[in-house]
């Protein structure tokens, strides 16, 4: 008896699901990124001769800019693999038409822009929709599509200033900061394609598609997370706390005799279990520190105990110790650092994936890990209007002459 062979190209789990994504810069392109890794086809709809933003936001640049292509700037990179590009201008009749024509055969439109602006060519959720009512339209803006504030365009930046995120970032006694990635872009992708991928299976029992209002300040609140409900519970505004928990002690990065260690303790037990390693045994027993209420109240007389011991060993030895007495702890690595850490390694979370070229690009990987439906890396962020000749011949069918027509007169690149 022979073994079953094993399928050596699994489907993946979004098979046979198309996106037309007219999104640009990172929220609607990461939303749209995790469902190509997901398997779904993607088609990246882009200016003419300028394409999106980030392919400009460099240096660093994956490729330069040449007489036919804009740059690739590695931030490009970071939201657009798996992708098909088509450059078509949509301000002219006949780029509407091939929009509407590839969303007659779609299952998802992404869009990010501003309110009211895609119905001036016909392009919105209302037109849309009579050309496919199971589409599931998902538009992605700053503030919303209702309310005061609808028309203001959003950057990531100003929502985590205006959503509260920066006044709980930073040193206690220091400016407010932001985080230092584009963290409410991210977390709005994130949410959108939650909400496309419930959209798709709504669509089992409703059947018909939907519209999803994704708004970045409605995501920055929503991720406040215990900050927010520490707020509603005490109608006291959190202090900035540095690297510190607001609701934990000690969990808070702390200096040692060559760098940087994050501890992390998490309940009494583990508390009790440090000190011990410390020799603090009667500090851990003393009332004002043996819970962990007690402690957040008592924070700074923790932290500054604790701070003098933590400073006589190195991150290494602290590491080594504190992971034989199973507390929570780690050292504060550079990317460099990240890049070589055998887990990440383990985990293949670098992947290399071929540009138009042939060439090899790094990219950082999904951390999604499906069993029966695993993700497949295809190509690298495509060139503008790579796929313009592929869609339009093999995907929307169209003759020759119709094709020349469109690049002729600049409809298409």
């Amino acid at each position: 008896m022979t073994d079953t062979p094993t399928n050596v190209n699994p489907p993946s789990a979004l098979a046979g699901i198309k996106v037309v994504d007219l999104s640009r810069i990172l929220a609607g392109p990461w939303a749209s990124q995790m469902l190509a890794d997901l398997g779904a086809e993607v088609i990246k709809v882009e200016r003419p001769k300028v394409g999106d933003d980030t392919r400009f936001w460099g240096p660093p640049f994956v490729k330069p800019q040449t007489a036919s292509q804009p740059p690739q700037a590695a931030y490009f990179h970071c939201a657009n693999r798996n992708k098909k590009s088509i450059a078509i201008d949509i301000q002219c009749q006949q780029g509407q038409q091939i929009i509407k024509d590839l969303v007659a055969q779609s299952d998802v439109f992404i869009e990010n822009f501003k309110v009211g602006d895609l119905a001036k060519y016909g392009l919105d959720y209302a037109e849309l929709k009579k050309i496919n009512p199971n589409l599931v339209y998902c538009s992605i803006t700053g503030y919303g599509q209702t309310g005061p504030y609808a028309h203001k365009p959003g950057y990531d930046a100003m929502i985590q200033g205006e959503g509260g995120l920066m006044s709980i970032t930073g040193e206690q006694q220091g400016s407010p900061m932001k985080v230092g990635v584009a963290v409410v872009d991210i977390m709005t992708g994130l949410y959108s394609c939650n909400a496309i991928l419930a959209a798709l299976m709504a669509r089992h029992h409703t059947k018909c598609g939907q519209y999803i209002d994704m708004a970045l300040l409605d995501v920055q609140t929503a991720m406040l997370a215990n900050q927010a409900m520490n707020y509603l519970t005490t109608n006291e505004n959190p202090p900035r706390l540095g690297n510190a928990h607001p609701n934990i002690v000690p969990y808070q990065t702390f200096t040692t005799q060559d760098g940087d260690l994050i501890l992390a303790i998490g309940n009494d037990s583990q508390f009790s279990r440090f000190c011990h390693l410390c020799q603090l045994n009667e500090f851990a027993a003393d009332d004002r520190y043996s819970t962990n209420a007690q402690r957040v109240l008592h924070r700074d007389d923790v932290v500054s105990t604790l701070a003098k011991k933590i400073k006589t060993q190195t991150t290494q030895w602290w590491i080594a110790q504190l992971e034989l007495i199973s507390v929570p702890c780690g050292p504060v690595n550079t990317l460099e650092q990240v890049f070589d850490h055998p887990q990440i390694k383990h985990r293949a979370m670098v992947k290399q994936l071929p540009n138009d070229d042939g060439d090899l690009i790094d990219v950082v990987a999904s951390p999604i890990n499906l069993s029966a439906t695993p993700l497949q890396y295809h190509s690298a962020a495509p060139e503008l209007g790579q796929h313009t000749y592929f869609v339009l011949k093999d995907m929307l069918n169209y003759d020759d002459a119709i094709i020349s027509s469109a690049f002729e007169q600049g409809v298409v690149a």
